[in-house]
């Protein structure tokens, strides 16, 4: 109880701390998703709008990590800190909408794109010499994954009859299967399912659309590969750190130990990787270089394909994944056809894991 209290209390603090840092790493002419001219990005609306804004989530923040903490005390359910998790991003959502229609309602009350001239940028290079896929950074996910099937191939004549394929919030396993070649190799299916799919995606985000500036287009675009890259990467070594997780897990699985601390053997590597790639994203998720290049265009007035300043929807657009609003790394265009196909395999990789480690 205790190890899941204090992962649930760190998960809290990571999610908190995201959601303050967020509004400081946005680009500043889109701040909280919507499109504005750069020459109203100091305008006292914005920065007002930006202070209520961590007010609110600091708020909201801590007396939902104190709701956690009394909900922990009374009932003995550690598990209801992860629920406390999805409270407080759905409370940073809200906090988030509410500076979103200030600003958007500023920028139409004032006329912020009145008499400037808008446009575009494109990269055409992109289709003829995009971003290289890093591939020595898939090479880690696929050596954990190839040394997992191994080390369980040798260990399967002397693994335990009955398997606990699933242990609980306590380290103890509630969940035991005869073995077999489907239960002992479960967690290996699933790191070839992972590691194939999050490869997909990176190699999606290597042919993404960038968010050119009009105003430098040659500048953002060097910075919009270099973002993309570091992209690809930090995905691929998320999922070398969740394939490591799953190895741990296996092992416990395949040996038969039982221990308090077997939740952390997959959680820690996991959250690590996490923070250290929303960290690295984070800090280049603005481009801050200046040339001194400046075209006299500024970015269009695209806010109608943004529901909410978080969901893209634009059919005419043929990019799949484009860069999110608010927040870092990218999003689906969801009037792209196969946007639904992605997010069927998403499903269909939930339901595996559901499957695999909560099923009856």
């Amino acid at each position: 109880m205790i190890v899941s209290a204090v992962l649930g209390f760190v998960l809290l603090g990571l999610v908190l701390l995201l959601a303050l840092v967020l509004p400081s790493v946005t680009s500043n002419t889109i701040p909280f998703g919507v499109r504005i001219p750069s020459r109203y990005a100091a305008d006292p609306v914005i920065t007002g709008q930006a202070h209520l804004y961590r007010r609110r989530v600091l708020i909201c923040g801590g007396i939902i990590a104190a709701a956690g903490v009394i909900s922990v005390a009374v009932t003995g359910q550690p598990l209801l800190l992860p629920l406390s998790v999805l409270v407080l991003v759905a409370t940073w959502y809200g906090c988030f909408f509410l500076a979103h229609q200030e600003i958007r309602s500023a920028k139409l009350a004032g006329g912020w794109f009145e008499g400037l001239h808008q446009g575009i940028a494109v990269d055409t290079e992109l289709r003829t010499n995009p971003p290289r896929f890093p591939w020595l950074w898939l090479a880690p996910a696929a050596v954990i994954t190839a040394s997992t099937a191994v080390i369980g191939i040798l260990m399967y004549p002397s693994m335990p009859q009955t398997l606990a394929v699933h242990f609980g919030a306590n380290g103890v396993p509630n969940r035991m299967e005869a073995k077999s070649v489907g239960a002992a190799f479960s967690l290996v299916f699933l790191q070839l399912g992972l590691t194939a799919f999050l490869a997909g995606i990176a190699a999606a985000i290597v042919r993404s659309r960038p968010d050119l500036d009009p105003a430098r287009p040659m500048g953002s675009s060097r910075w919009a590969r270099h973002y993309m890259t570091l992209g690809a990467k930090a995905l691929l070594g998320l999922v070398a750190m969740i394939d490591l997780g799953l190895l741990g897990s296996s092992l416990l699985m395949w040996t038969g130990t039982v221990t308090r601390w077997a939740p952390l053997v997959i959680v820690i590597p996991v959250l690590a990787s996490v923070a250290a790639t929303v960290a690295v994203l984070a800090r280049n998720n603005r481009d801050r270089s200046e040339n001194g290049e400046d075209t006299g265009l500024t970015h269009r007035d695209d806010d109608r394909y943004w529901r909410g300043g978080l969901i893209y929807v634009n059919r005419e657009d043929p990019a799949l994944l484009v860069p999110r609003r608010f927040g870092i790394g990218w999003t689906l265009n969801f009037g792209n056809p196969r946007a639904s196909m992605l997010l069927a395999g998403v499903v269909a990789l939930i339901g595996l894991v559901l499957a695999l480690r909560f099923g009856g």
